[in-house]
Parts: C-alpha cells; structure tokens; sequence
C-alpha cells in the first residue's frame, strides 16, 4: 500500500509542475527538446570516431554546426518553458531588407545609376571645358621660370 501512496503523490505533484503541464501541452516545446537531443547526439557520436576529439571540435565544420543547432533547439525549448514565444520574422521584413541589399548593391555596381542617382540628389553637374594656363605662348617667346 506504501508503493501505490507513493506513486500516486508523486503523479500528483508531477501534475501540479508548471514545468511539466507545459511540456505535456505544448507540441513545439516537445519539438525543440526533441531537435536539441538529436543534434547533440550526432555530434557527440561524430566527436566520438575521430581519434583527437578536441581537435576535431576545432576542425570539423559539421559537428561545430550539430552543435550550434543544439544549443539554439535548447535556447527555443528554454524559452517556451519559461512562457516565452520566440517572435519569427515576418515576410515583409526579409523582404525589405533583401530588397535594400540589392538596391545597394545596384548603386555600388552600376556607373549610370550612381550617377542619376547623384544628379537627382545634389542636382545635375555643370559641365566645363579646361585648358591649361601653363602651355607654351603661341608667339615663340621663350618662357621664363
């Protein structure tokens, strides 16, 4: 009878856990742990093959990025449990942001649309003819220094 007290206290407290109720009611939470394990999991099989495995933490681009999506599934998972959403970036605001990228970009590489786009700025240049005041005298006079 002590066995079954026992149980049915702990299910109970387990019941009344905050922590707990929300990774039982929240699928992406569950997801987020479930992504953090398998990644660390394959890096640490991976880490395990290799024959100087601080060497390889260093060298391998694979498990270093294992790592990364590990520690960023456990950072998601950490803020769900706390009752934090992780706010996603909308389409519009990559959108923006790519489309300000390649109108940079066209000024920087484009000759013409820097130059239009200057005159609208500052206004058109004036054009001028130069010549030079220290050519030789037509006359055939020596020049003196």
């Amino acid at each position: 009878m002590a066995k079954t007290t026992k149980a049915r206290e702990a299910a109970e407290s387990l019941r009344s856990n905050e922590y707990i109720r929300r990774l039982i009611e929240d699928e992406e939470l569950r997801e987020s742990v479930r992504e953090a394990f398998e990644a660390g999991r394959k890096a640490y099989r991976r880490i395990q093959k290799q024959k100087r495995p601080a060497q390889a933490l260093l060298d391998d681009k694979r498990i270093q990025r294992e790592l990364r999506d590990a520690a960023e599934a456990l950072r998601d998972a950490s803020d769900r449990l706390r009752g934090r959403s992780r706010r996603k970036r909308s389409w519009g605001v990559k959108l923006l942001v790519v489309g300000l990228l390649g109108a940079i970009a066209a000024v920087v590489l484009s000759d013409d649309l820097r130059k239009a786009l200057l005159d609208r700025l500052f206004g058109a240049e004036e054009e001028f003819e130069y010549t030079s005041a220290t050519g030789a005298p037509t006359n055939g006079a020596p020049v003196a220094n």
